[in-house]
């Protein structure tokens, strides 16, 4: 593959091989990816997307790592970093802001041009691309509510696409984007709402504090492990069935917070893969109720 390097070198995007994917991912887990692109802008990152297609190299796109299980054997193609890919530019109440901007930073930017409604996504640590290809939310807001259109990339077609977000087919932790992994999220707009600074500020605080309150912050983690089934919490669930402080190996389920998985001590993926798969195991047995997990989990 001494071309594909060449390539990427040649149109001056950081390339490095047999990196660590423990260091890109919340949970701190992973093996190596074999290549790890680090595209600066929209059009490079449309440029790797391009080439690995050309040299038929498997890839994987990757934002902060937020709500990605990478295997302990690593990733045998080319793992794509959006998170150079920083671009945030004002529009008329709202922004566009590229795939790799974390959600934190847009949220920070609305606050500082006075806008409201993007509040809920101050906590989420993922970026926007994630973001709108899962429809992230918290504390009832999602992604949906504040999205006017999405720009994206279609590597089958080789066409960059602007789509209206009621195109997106957003639904409870998917879109489009998840139907087509083909199709790569490049950035949104968002709407919002002129509002005052410091309300915006102080329910940005007020978000944070539930979280610190609530969630184990303090470990590796992966956020909430499984979508919420119809009619039930997942957390409550899992705490209802006992399966607090349920360990294998490095992983376990938050004694402060059910819904998660923390890396309490050198866990592995498949320390992970596990306890996911023993608590969907007893929490079918005792509840009749299968839990489906949030978090992508990596193939080898």
């Amino acid at each position: 593959m001494e071309a594909f390097l060449q390539t990427m070198q040649a149109a001056e995007i950081r390339i490095r091989e047999r990196v660590p994917l423990s260091g890109y991912s919340t949970f701190r887990v992973g093996g190596s990816a074999r290549y790890l692109l680090e595209p600066m802008t929209e059009e490079r990152l449309i440029f790797c997307l391009q080439t690995v297609n050309r040299f038929g190299l498997r890839y994987l796109i990757v934002g902060k790592g937020s709500n990605l299980l990478f295997p302990d054997t690593g990733f045998d193609g080319a793992v794509i970093l959006t998170a150079g890919v920083r671009n945030i530019r004002p529009k008329e109440n709202g922004f566009f802001a590229a795939a790799g901007v974390s959600l934190a930073s847009a949220a920070t930017y609305a606050r500082d041009a006075g806008l409201t409604g993007f509040e809920f996504a101050h906590g989420i640590p993922g970026t926007v691309g994630g973001a709108i290809r899962m429809n992230a939310g918290a504390y009832g807001p999602e992604m949906k509510d504040v999205v006017s259109q999405v720009e994206y990339y279609r590597m089958d077609t080789d066409e960059r696409v602007i789509l209206p977000a009621s195109e997106a087919k957003f639904g409870y932790r998917t879109s489009i984007f998840a139907e087509h992994p083909e199709w790569v999220v490049l950035g949104a707009s968002i709407h919002l709402t002129p509002g005052k600074r410091e309300e915006i500020a102080a329910r940005m605080e007020e978000l944070a504090a539930k979280r610190r309150q609530s969630q184990p912050l303090e470990y590796p983690s992966a956020g909430s492990v499984f979508k919420r089934p119809e009619g039930y919490f997942a957390g409550k669930l899992i705490e209802d069935c006992g399966l607090k402080g349920l360990r294998v190996g490095g992983a376990e389920v938050s004694q402060k917070h059910a819904g998660f998985i923390i890396n309490r001590k050198g866990a592995t993926a498949a320390d992970i893969c596990k306890l996911i798969a023993e608590i969907q195991d007893r929490v079918l047995s005792q509840t009749g109720v299968k839990l489906e997990p949030e978090i992508k989990i990596v193939k080898e």
